[in-house]
C-alpha cells in the first residue's frame, strides 16, 4: 500500500522526540526562556508557611503583579542580613542557577541593624555596603542584572501620628551605593512609609500581623504584603528595570484569599 506525502510526513514527525517535534520549524529558532526574578533578603519578604499564617512575606505576592512567565524565586529568609546571608552561603546557591538576563532583587536592612548580634550586624556606610557590593558583583559576573531594594518600613508613629522611619542611615547608604554602582534601586523605604503615613495609626494595622495574641509591627498579613509587593512591582517599571508588558495588576484589587500558605 502507498503513503501519501501527508502521511509521510505526519509518521516522520511523530516518530522525533517530543521536544524536537514541539520546537515547530528550524526557521523559528529556539523557544526563549523565561526570566527569573530572584528575591535575596529578610522575614519582610520571605516564604511563611502554615505554622506561621497570616503572617506574609511580600515575595508572596509579588507573582501577581508579574507577567505569568515573569518566574520569582523567592530565597528570602527570616532574619538574615546581608552578611548572614552571604555567610550562609545562600548568595552562592542562586549564584550557581542564576542566568543570564535573570534579575537579584536585594533587600537588606531590618537585621543588619541588630549592632548585639555580631553573626549579623553590618555598619551602613562600611560592611553593610561591602557586603551589599558582592550581591551586586555576583550577579554582574553571571550576566544578570542586580537591583538594590531599600529596607519596608516597619509600623511606628510619633505622638502626633506621624510614620517614624526606624532604620537609621541603611536607606540612605544603600541609595548612595545604588549611585556609585549605577545599579537601579528601589526606595521601597520612602514609599512604604508614605502609605503608613497616609493610612494612619488604626488603618496600618490591618497592614501588619497583629493578631488576637501579638502586635507585629514589623511582618505583614495579606493585605500588608500586597500593599508592599505592588509597590514593589511599580518601582520596578518605574525605574524601568521591568516593561509594561512585564506588570499586571498594579490598580486592580487582589484578593486575600490568592494567599497561600504551604506545609513546611
Amino acid at each position: 500500500m502507498s503513503l501519501t506525502r501527508r502521511q509521510v510526513t505526519s509518521a516522520a514527525v511523530a516518530a522525533l522526540p517530543l521536544a524536537v517535534a514541539a520546537a515547530g520549524p528550524a526557521s523559528a529558532g529556539p523557544r526563549r526562556r523565561p526570566r527569573t526574578l530572584y528575591i535575596a533578603g529578610d522575614s519582610t519578604a520571605a516564604q511563611k508557611y502554615a505554622d506561621a499564617a497570616p503572617e506574609t512575606g511580600w515575595g508572596m505576592a509579588l507573582p501577581f503583579f508579574l507577567r505569568e512567565d515573569l518566574v520569582v524565586a523567592n530565597h528570602a529568609v527570616n532574619g538574615r542580613s546581608s552578611k548572614s546571608f552571604l555567610d550562609e552561603g545562600r548568595l552562592a546557591a542562586i549564584l550557581g542557577v542564576i542566568r543570564p538576563g535573570d534579575l537579584l532583587l536585594v533587600q537588606f536592612g531590618h537585621n543588619d541593624e541588630k549592632s548585639a548580634d555580631p553573626t549579623r550586624s553590618t555598619e551602613p556606610w562600611t560592611t553593610y555596603q561591602d557586603c551589599l557590593r558582592q550581591y551586586l558583583d555576583g550577579a554582574r559576573a553571571c550576566g544578570a542584572r542586580p537591583v538594590l531594594a531599600t529596607p519596608v518600613e516597619r509600623r511606628k508613629f510619633d505622638a502626633d501620628g506621624n510614620a517614624v522611619p526606624t532604620h537609621g542611615d541603611y536607606p540612605a547608604s544603600m541609595r548612595a551605593l545604588a549611585a556609585d554602582e549605577r545599579v537601579a534601586l528601589l526606595d521601597i523605604q520612602a514609599l512604604s512609609i508614605a502609605l503608613w503615613q497616609r493610612l494612619g495609626v488604626e488603618e496600618t494595622k490591618r497592614y501588619f500581623n497583629w493578631t488576637a495574641t501579638e502586635q507585629d509591627n514589623t511582618h505583614f498579613n495579606p493585605p500588608g504584603a500586597i500593599a508592599v509587593a505592588r509597590l514593589v512591582a511599580g518601582a520596578l517599571l518605574h525605574r524601568r528595570v521591568l516593561t509594561p508588558r512585564d506588570v499586571r495588576r498594579l490598580g486592580a484589587e487582589i484578593p486575600e484569599s490568592w494567599i497561600t500558605w504551604p506545609t513546611a
